[in-house]
C-alpha cells in the first residue's frame, strides 16, 4: 500500500479539542504505530471499523462537475476525532489508517479541461490509476475481516470499492446506493457517473439497487438499459416515495434488503442526494438527513453489510463559515453505521420475516 499517506496519533492530536470532563473520539481512536506495517497492524487489532480517506474529486471533473469533494476528507475527520466516546459509542472501535495519496493527480488535473477531448481521456486514466489503488487497498481491509470505512472523493470510488471486496470475498458482491442518479452511465471512460455499470460489465458486481433515483434527472437510456436487467438491477425513485407518496420509505428499505442480502454488499451513500449539503451536484429536493440517517442505521446492521461509502460531499462548496457541516453529518454517519452493527447477530433474512410480519 505504497500510495497510502498514514494517520499518525500527532495528527489526531491536532484536531481533537480537549475539554476537561469530556472525552473525545479523538483520544481512542487508534491509529497504526509508526514503523509497523499497516497490515499486520490491523491483522492483530480488535477494532472492526477502518476509516480511509479518497481526498480527490478527479471522478466529477471527469464526468463535468463540480470540483470540491476532495475537501471533505479534512472535514470529515476533523468532525469524527470530537465526538463523544460514550456508552452509545466507542471511539477505539475504530482504526484510522489513514489517506490515498493524490497529490500528484490533483495537481496534474488543475491544467485540464473537461471540455477538450484528449484532456477528458486524460482524466478518465487518472482515475483508473486511482481505481487501481482504491481497490487494492480495500481488498487487503476486506480480506483481513475488517469493516472499511471509506469517505471523500466523487462516487467513481465505488468502483474501486466493489472491486477490492468482490476481490477479497473471492465472487462478485451486490451494493445499494442512496442516490438520486444511478451512476450506470455507459463505458466511455471512467468517471463519477458510471462506477457501477463498469463494475457490473467487468463482473465484480452481481446485484445492485437504486434508493431515491430522482425521475427527472434519470435518461431515457438508462431507464431503458435498467428495464432489461432488472433481474439483477433494480431501483425506486424518491417521487414515488416522498411525492406521489405511492410507497412507503420503510417498506422499500425491506425491499431492497431482501434483494440484495444473499451475499456480501456494500453501502453507498451519495450526500448530494440529500437537500443543501454541498457537492457537485447539490439539490434542494430530496430525501432528509433524518431519512439518510434511518437508511445508514437500517442497511449497517446486517451481516453481510461489508463496506460504508460515504462521497460526494463537498465542503469547499459550501458556505464559508459552515464549512464544517459537510463533515458533521458523516460523523453522524459515521456513528450510526458501527451502533447499528451491534445487531448484526442476526441474520438478513430474519429481520426481513419480522419487519414483514409487523407490517
Amino acid at each position: 500500500m505504497d500510495k497510502l499517506i498514514p494517520f499518525t496519533i500527532t495528527d489526531l492530536g491536532k484536531i481533537t479539542n480537549h475539554r476537561n470532563g469530556e472525552i473525545k473520539f479523538g483520544e481512542k481512536m487508534i491509529t497504526v504505530p509508526k514503523g509497523i506495517d499497516p497490515l499486520q497492524f490491523l491483522a492483530t487489532c480488535d477494532a472492526q471499523f477502518v476509516i480511509f480517506g479518497i481526498p480527490e474529486d478527479i471522478g466529477i471533473r471527469a464526468n463535468y462537475g463540480r470540483p470540491g469533494a476532495a475537501s471533505a476528507w479534512n472535514s470529515a475527520i476533523k468532525s469524527i476525532a470530537n465526538i463523544q466516546h460514550n456508552r452509545f459509542c466507542k471511539g477505539n472501535q475504530i482504526v484510522v489508517l489513514g489517506q490515498l495519496n493524490v497529490a500528484s493527480e490533483m495537481e496534474e488535473v488543475k491544467h485540464l479541461d473537461f471540455n477538450d477531448i484528449d484532456d477528458r481521456s486524460k482524466l478518465s486514466q487518472l482515475v483508473e490509476q486511482i481505481d487501481k489503488e482504491v481497490s487494492h487497498i480495500i481488498f487487503n481491509i476486506v480480506k483481513l475481516g475488517k469493516t472499511p470505512i471509506i469517505i471523500g472523493g466523487g462516487q467513481n470510488n465505488a468502483y474501486g470499492n466493489i472491486k477490492g471486496t468482490a476481490l477479497a470475498k473471492g465472487k462478485p458482491i451486490n451494493a445499494i446506493n442512496f442516490d438520486a442518479h444511478s451512476d450506470f452511465r455507459i463505458l466511455e471512460g471512467r468517471h463519477s457517473g458510471n462506477a457501477f455499470s463498469y463494475a457490473y460489465e467487468e463482473g465484480f458486481l452481481k446485484k445492485y439497487f437504486i434508493f431515491g433515483l430522482h425521475e427527472n434527472y434519470t435518461s431515457k437510456s438508462v431507464l431503458d438499459t435498467l428495464k432489461k436487467i432488472e433481474d439483477r438491477v433494480r431501483y425506486v425513485t424518491y417521487d414515488s416515495i416522498n411525492i406521489r407518496k405511492e410507497k412507503e420509505f420503510e417498506h422499500e428499505m425491506i425491499q431492497a434488503l431482501d434483494f440484495i442480502n444473499q451475499d456480501a454488499f456494500g453501502l453507498e451513500i451519495d450526500l448530494g442526494a440529500v437537500p443543501n449539503i454541498a457537492s457537485s451536484t447539490m439539490t434542494l429536493t430530496g430525501f432528509s438527513v433524518e431519512e439518510l440517517r434511518r437508511f445508514v442505521s437500517f442497511f449497517g446492521k446486517f451481516q453481510n453489510t461489508t463496506y460504508l461509502h460515504l462521497c460526494e460531499g463537498a465542503p469547499d462548496l459550501g458556505e464559508e463559515k459552515n464549512d464544517h457541516l459537510v463533515g458533521k453529518i458523516i460523523g453522524h454517519l459515521i456513528t450510526d453505521f458501527i451502533k447499528s452493527s451491534t445487531e448484526k447477530n442476526e441474520s438478513s433474512s430474519s429481520v426481513i420475516t419480522k419487519l414483514i410480519h409487523q407490517k
